[in-house]
């Protein structure tokens, strides 16, 4: 491959992982980069995990064999059947060595070769592969783990060319890696609640419109419960805010313990003392059995007093909800309702008979529904 065309390839690779939405696009960019601009027919990117002692695979693109996912769940293996990380991980990189790329055959090392490939051998006669290229990659001046790219039996061998244009195809990658890191963690950190860990309104917002979508394509079962601490004020104003801050962190691990019971449910603090669980899927009454366990867990923390709790969800009958805002509106007023009345239990919207004030108060006009609150809080 000429220069030119060499340059396109790392360009493209870096659009691709550039443009990567999420760490698994990012993975599969990159293999599928290296892949086109090497010329492969098959293309993996593994990570190391030290605390594991093992190189696990994380994306196979190309023409996979039968046993070569693409996305797999368990596919590692122990780095001791790879002598030649070993040696690169705690002796050339140790030494400051650099991280270049090797090639091996389906007949014993190559260009570049570190001295040890049995296993690689194997694995490339067992799946009709001539030759490969394995780049290390290092990120933040760790080795994090390796690009492997091969061509089938019979076509081109790999030469110290591909090696070492392997070897800076591999620094794109660390590169992209690191871009994605910074992307991820930055998008954790507007989607998280600094405080308690849980997901923040923001997120809630997010995955309440995309449920409610789901509902009303496919019919399935979305439940909020929100959540309303009391006395928090009383805990800041008489124990300072730390205390209170620290009531805010231990109800909020008792709010994700219960959503544990819900499969795939997303506790979150909206704000305040306010929380919420989201869960799409369960039945009503498993939610509604959640959020009566989330009271009488509230109610046994030695600061605070207890939680007010509404819950809404679509297979109650609350009448349509087209929206995500009209089913936290009835979520807000069956927690409302729980607080005015002092509930110890959950309140659940629709399930007061055909005059259920809970549905009624959301379904009011904005100003009148203000007033309902004050007056529910007055009597609080």
């Amino acid at each position: 491959m000429g220069d030119d065309r060499r340059l396109v390839a790392v360009v493209a690779l870096a659009q691709g992982m550039a443009a990567a939405h999420t760490p698994r696009d990012s993975w599969r960019a990159a293999a599928l980069g290296a892949c086109r601009a090497l010329s492969g027919g098959f293309a993996a990117l593994s990570v190391w995990e030290r605390d594991h002692g093992r190189l696990r695979v994380l994306v196979n693109v190309g023409d996979r064999a039968a046993d070569e996912d693409e996305f797999p769940e368990a596919e590692a293996y122990p780095v001791h059947q790879f002598p030649e990380i070993t040696e690169f991980l705690h002796e050339r990189w140790l030494a400051g060595g650099e991280p270049d790329a090797w090639v091996e055959t389906d007949r014993g090392p190559a260009a570049g070769s570190p001295g040890y490939c049995h296993q690689r051998v194997a694995a490339l006669r067992r799946r009709g592969r001539g030759s490969c290229v394995v780049a290390p990659i290092v990120l933040h001046g760790r080795a994090w783990g390796e690009l492997y790219v091969a061509r089938a039996a019979g076509t081109p061998v790999f030469g110290r060319a591909d090696a070492d244009f392997a070897t800076v195809l591999a620094a794109v990658v660390a590169a992209g890696l690191a871009q994605t890191e910074r992307l991820e963690e930055a998008r954790r950190l507007a989607f998280t609640d600094a405080l308690t860990g849980l997901a923040n309104r923001r997120a809630v917002d997010v995955r309440l419109e995309e449920a409610v979508e789901r509902h009303r394509a496919e019919g399935v079962v979305v439940s909020l419960v929100v959540c309303d601490l009391n006395g928090l004020k009383r805990v800041n104003d008489t124990r300072g805010h730390a205390v209170g801050d620290r009531l805010l962190e231990r109800f909020g691990s008792v709010l994700s313990l219960c959503g544990a019971m819900l499969p795939g449910a997303l506790a979150a603090r909206l704000g305040g003392d306010e929380f919420c669980l989201l869960a799409v899927g369960p039945p009503a009454d498993d939610v509604v059995k959640v959020a009566d366990d989330l009271c009488r867990r509230a109610g046994d923390l030695e600061l605070g007093e207890g939680v007010a709790c509404g819950v809404a969800s679509t297979q109650d009958p609350i009448g349509p909800v087209t929206s995500a805002r009209r089913l936290f509106r009835l979520a807000d007023a069956a927690q409302y309702r729980a607080k005015a009345v002092r509930a110890a239990r959950p309140v659940v919207a629709g399930r007061a008979g055909p005059d259920d004030p809970v549905v009624r108060l959301a379904d009011e006009p904005p100003h009148e529904r203000t007033a309902e609150r004050r007056r529910f809080r007055g009597r609080s």
